[in-house]
């Protein structure tokens, strides 16, 4: 099926738009949804098929892409799964369903973010653009405003069997390499960059969610439980992780 279109709204210049693809079956959010990210100044492609957004996707990536759940023939969770096997593009889900089991496997299966129906147009355009802010980040042109005592922008953190290189947003166990997500990326560089160092779950959100108070703790603890399953499955004996109860989270370099 091919991908339904709309003409772009004129916006004012920038210097490189950024593409989003939304893909969900219900047409009316479709048309919705491309309108009002175009009047923000974003170019949109949008799919009511998930096996044709699929293809489109792994051919052209856009730089985010925004996947309803239910779905007939292919829903959102297998969309992301099949995706994921090739590719780390960030990606936003949208479901009718507001339970925290949905939010979790959605979390386990790649997602950076998440946002139950319905939901303002204006929250998801805020969650939107703290993914790419996030995803920018990760680019080698980017600037660390962390305090001085942290590692320069671009330079390769090594903490025991732990590998971290931000500007090829590459992750080594034993020089094993582990596929994360860009928010599962920068939660681990935050433990990582102090050893030892208890981080609680709001300076974790700050580090991976930048000015977006939308977001809850229990998020940070769902990507902490993704990283860890992502650990073990290339080391069963993973502990570089700690938590500590009431407090937050901490890296142990051994």
């Amino acid at each position: 099926m091919p991908p339904v279109t709309h003409r772009e709204h004129p916006v004012a210049p920038q210097l490189a738009q950024q593409t989003i693809a939304l893909v969900d079956d219900d047409r009316n959010i479709l048309a919705t949804v491309s309108i009002a990210l175009q009047a923000e100044g974003f170019a949109t492609r949008t799919y009511a098929d998930a096996e044709a957004a699929l293809d489109a996707l792994l051919a052209d990536p856009p730089d985010l892409a925004v996947f309803d759940i239910k779905m007939p023939r292919m829903d959102g969770m297998e969309l992301l799964a099949r995706l994921r096997e090739r590719s780390d593009l960030p990606v936003i889900f949208l479901t009718s369903k507001d339970a925290e089991e949905d939010e979790e496997a959605g979390f386990e299966m790649g997602a950076d973010d998440y946002l139950a129906k319905p939901f303002s147009l204006r929250l998801l355009l805020a969650r939107i653009r703290a993914v790419l802010r996030r995803t920018e980040a990760r680019r080698p042109a980017a600037v660390d405003e962390q305090a001085h005592d942290t590692p320069s922008a671009g330079e390769v953190i090594r903490r025991g069997r732990l590998t971290i290189d931000p500007e090829r947003h590459h992750v080594t166990w034993d020089d094993k390499p582990i596929a994360l997500t860009v928010t599962e990326f920068l939660v681990l560089e935050a433990l990582a960059e102090r050893p030892g160092v208890i981080r609680t779950r709001n300076q974790l959100m700050q580090a991976a969610y930048p000015d977006d108070a939308t977001v809850d703790d229990r998020t940070v603890d769902s990507h902490i439980k993704r990283m860890r399953r992502k650990f073990r499955e290339v080391d069963p004996d993973f502990a570089g992780i700690e938590t500590l109860y009431g407090a937050g989270y901490s890296f142990i370099d051994d």
